[in-house]
């Protein structure tokens, strides 16, 4: 498996216990009806998490960012965040996690009366499923790096297709990555409406030229959590940072590059287009904002 995505095989993940709807089932029972609407129709928002040291890192956060998904699709959601928090705590325990995990937690609209788009035609209870697997980056990512390739398939605007919103429905996105497999890319690298470089189909993406971080100004890339950290950690460590329009001509410039999300933190791009970035991997900025984001880890788990 290749991508920012990739991770270490752990056998301790063949047993786990999945959140389905308020009971702990084994992994091969943890089924849904094939009259769900995240089935159906992709009807749904989610949001990924880490487990470091004890702490759902970030977790307000992401929270927020959920109940702001929940408003955009019109989803009643029967829970507080302090509830779900607590379902959250208890798949964690019944797993026995404390360090190392990487969680999924999905809401769709849940079980519709009949198969077709209509919002209304739902009985009325989201389905909730959280995953909570040991999985961590795999550490030759880090010297390897990713290849992006430039898809033909835009990022699209908040009127269009949010790419804010953490939609279960990630079919333009998986089309952008297939689009640029057969080149040897890992990800893709997409462009907004306007031609300028916005994010990549799983994850945020920056770059770096004589010491200044770049990046989208955010009008059509995805509301990252680790995006907005990163951004605030230059600003803190007084790195020079700017949010603008770039073409891909400028990025094809860079000295180094590297891309966020809540899996994989910040993952080093060693290439664009097949054109090998100048610096040695990682680069020294993006060694840097590792080590700073490890840092704001610590302290969000009160280490």
């Amino acid at each position: 498996m290749a991508g920012s995505q990739d991770f270490a095989v752990d056998p301790r993940n063949a047993d786990l216990r999945i959140y389905l709807n308020g009971d702990l089932v084994p992994r091969d029972q943890a089924k849904v009806s094939v009259f769900d609407a995240g089935f159906v129709l992709g009807d749904g928002v989610w949001e990924g998490l880490r487990l470091h040291h004890g702490r759902l890192l970030f977790l307000e956060a992401h929270l927020e960012r959920l109940w702001k998904g929940f408003a955009d699709i019109a989803l009643e959601f029967p829970m507080t965040p302090a509830q779900l928090t607590a379902e959250i705590e208890r798949t964690l325990a019944a797993n026995g996690m404390t360090h190392g995990a990487h969680l999924r937690l999905m809401v769709t609209r849940g079980e519709k009366a009949a198969v077709n788009q209509d919002p209304r035609n739902w009985l009325g209870r989201p389905t909730v499923v959280i995953t909570a697997e040991y999985k961590e980056p795999s550490p030759e990512i880090v010297t390897r790096g990713l290849a992006l390739g430039t898809s033909s398939i835009l990022c699209t605007p908040a009127e269009m297709f949010d790419m804010r919103l953490n939609s279960h429905s990630r079919l333009n996105l998986i089309r952008a990555l297939l689009e640029v497999i057969p080149s040897g890319a890992d990800e893709a690298l997409m462009l907004d409406p306007n031609g300028f470089v916005s994010s990549c189909n799983a994850t945020n993406f920056f770059w770096v030229k004589d010491g200044r971080v770049m990046t989208s100004t955010g009008d059509y890339c995805f509301n990252g959590v680790t995006r907005a950290n990163v951004i605030a950690l230059c600003r803190e460590h007084e790195i020079p940072i700017t949010l603008g329009d770039f073409e891909l001509a400028d990025v094809a410039e860079a000295d180094e590059a590297f891309v966020t999300g809540t899996f994989g933190g910040l993952t080093p791009v060693r290439s664009i287009d097949g054109h090998a970035l100048a610096e040695a991997l990682p680069g020294p900025m993006t060694v840097r904002l590792r080590a700073a984001y490890e840092a704001l880890k610590d302290r969000d788990a009160g280490l």
